[in-house]
């Protein structure tokens, strides 16, 4: 499979998966079937932002946001889901006018809406030093909000938990993956202003600790599986700026080649496709003396390609998920940045940790303390198997 088809093949692997657990969700019987099938087409375009995101912009990021928050509103009698259009309308609906402005305001002050020639015009010292410092730091926002980050966190724990099963791990990546692909585009050239770089440095640096010690810490405290996938989603966004931080200016993963950015969107895609369904599935309470959950009893070859996008999702090694949390890791040592490292060990350390605790409570004792649950349907076994499938692509690529 050569390199150009991938993301094609794992597109339609993730939107595969999403249409099996679409033909589960049977909240709303009796629902216009059109309407309903528009309603899943609407998660094509996220799947194209997550296997191409690199020419994202900051207009499209809002526009999927406006489809995601459309899509989740459409469904007024589902409370949970209601709460999510929200919470995403306010926060990144705010997050993306105070990233215009910032745009607006670095326009003005160096002459040029083009990232790449707007550092060699800043060098010149025209402009007050308060100006596009604080320009610069509203442009970031937006893509720091969109990649998840803590303390931005929490809006992808609701997703994850209150978005139906076909739907959050493609909104989730896609948001994402436009928020890794605004941080690229702004931070074009950068490197040969050195002010500015010295700035993004410091901010993307201080950004990326914050979202690795918290998102660790909020992951190590989470109770529902659901939250914890989307924590772990977070923890994905945190490496893009801890990428960043270690060489702003530079794509993420610069080890990983020209298409590391589109890479590591795919996987996410992929690993939320089989982390997210796998959560519907997993017990809530982490007490492993308990029975096995039913899929992990009556279906274990299914069971086990969940907890395998579970653990990549967490960087586990042996998954495709380890390089990326690998290249992060190199690219912070070649920087000297030891206290992003150690931040990135603690938040992989409880990452592992999480993961396999979970795994370890769905799969139970030998002897179940309780009777088993229903069966666990064919789509969604199907859904995870799409997910695991998508992953072995990954690392058959390379």
């Amino acid at each position: 499979m050569s390199a150009a088809t991938v993301p094609l093949f794992a597109l339609a692997l993730a939107l595969g998966a999403a249409l099996l657990l679409r033909l589960l969700d049977g909240r709303r019987p009796g629902v216009d079937g059109l309407f309903s099938a528009l309603a899943w087409l609407a998660l094509v375009p996220l799947a194209a932002l997550a296997a191409w995101p690199q020419q994202a912009t900051l207009t499209q990021a809002g526009l999927a946001v406006a489809l995601v928050v459309a899509l989740l509103a459409r469904d007024r009698e589902d409370l949970a889901q209601s709460e999510v259009a929200l919470k995403l309308a306010w926060t990144l609906g705010g997050a993306l006018a105070l990233s215009w402005a910032g745009e607006s305001l670095l326009a003005t002050a160096a002459g040029s809406a083009v990232a790449r020639e707007q550092w060699p015009a800043l060098a010149l010292q025209l402009d007050p030093y308060a100006l596009w410092t604080s320009a610069l730091a509203l442009s970031l926002l937006a893509a720091v909000v969109l990649l998840g980050a803590a303390p931005f966190h929490f809006w992808l724990a609701d997703v994850v938990q209150g978005a139906r099963a076909w739907q959050a791990p493609l909104v989730a990546a896609g948001l994402q993956a436009a928020g890794a692909a605004l941080l690229v585009r702004r931070l074009d050239g950068i490197a040969d202003f050195d002010a500015g770089r010295s700035l993004a440095r410091a901010v993307l640096g201080l950004a990326a600790l914050l979202a690795l010690v918290a998102g660790a810490a909020t992951l190590a405290t989470q109770r529902r599986p659901e939250r914890r996938v989307g924590t772990l989603a977070s923890l994905q966004g945190a490496l893009v700026l801890a990428s960043l931080a270690a060489f702003p200016g530079a794509p993420p993963f610069a080890d990983e080649g020209a298409g590391a950015l589109s890479g590591w969107a795919v996987h996410l895609a992929l690993a939320l496709s089989g982390a997210a369904a796998l959560a519907r599935f997993v017990p809530v309470d982490n007490r492993p003396a308990q029975g096995a959950a039913g899929l992990f009893r009556r279906h274990r070859l299914s069971a086990i390609a969940g907890a395998y996008a579970l653990l990549s999702l967490a960087g586990v090694p042996g998954t495709p998920g380890a390089r990326w949390w690998l290249a992060v890791a190199r690219a912070l040592v070649a920087a000297h940045r030891s206290g992003l490292v150690l931040a990135l060990a603690f938040a992989w350390l409880v990452a592992f940790t999480v993961a396999v605790r979970e795994i370890r409570s769905a799969f139970g004792s030998p002897e179940p303390a309780a009777p088993l649950p229903h069966a666990t349907p064919l789509a969604a076994r199907g859904a995870l198997w799409c997910a695991a499938a998508g992953l072995l692509a990954l690392i058959w690529r390379g």
